[in-house]
């Protein structure tokens, strides 16, 4: 009985393994939604010092920074997942946003931001008007 045997299989196996234990989530997972006339950001980063958080808006680039620090043991690591050091994500904004009215608050782990929609952008109601005294055609035309 013959059988089939591919080298690049083993190494296709390995290489998969190795990109299984690698984190293919972004380091700062967030959710974004639109309530009312502002815009909700809501960023996860759980063991961040508050002091680290670093939120700047520079030409409609949003610019989220933070650290988090190592934790240091006195004994052997067995397993180590949880990344240390500074983690940072850049959002392009569009127009419409109040860029200068941007508030932010982090509690139990989460930075969330609230940016508000500019009053140029807010939809809003144009009245038409008409003339109710005007003649129509058919009266300027009549006897």
């Amino acid at each position: 009985m013959a059988t089939y045997w591919d080298p690049f299989q083993e190494m296709d196996r390995l290489f998969g393994s190795l990109a299984l234990n690698t984190r293919n989530a972004p380091a700062m997972p967030m959710d974004l939604f639109r309530e009312g006339d502002h815009y909700v950001l809501a960023v996860d980063l759980p063991g961040i010092d508050p002091g680290s958080v670093d939120v700047s808006c520079e030409d409609r680039t949003l610019t989220i920074r933070a650290e988090r620090t190592p934790r240091s043991a006195e004994g052997q690591w067995l397993l180590r997942e949880r990344p240390s050091g500074t983690v940072a994500r850049q959002l392009t904004l569009g127009r419409g946003l109040a860029l200068d009215r941007i508030s932010a608050s982090y509690a139990d782990g989460v930075l969330t931001l609230t940016i508000p929609v500019s009053e140029e952008a807010k939809p809003r109601r144009i009245e038409v008007s008409h003339a109710a005294g005007s003649p129509t055609a058919i009266e300027a035309g009549g006897s």
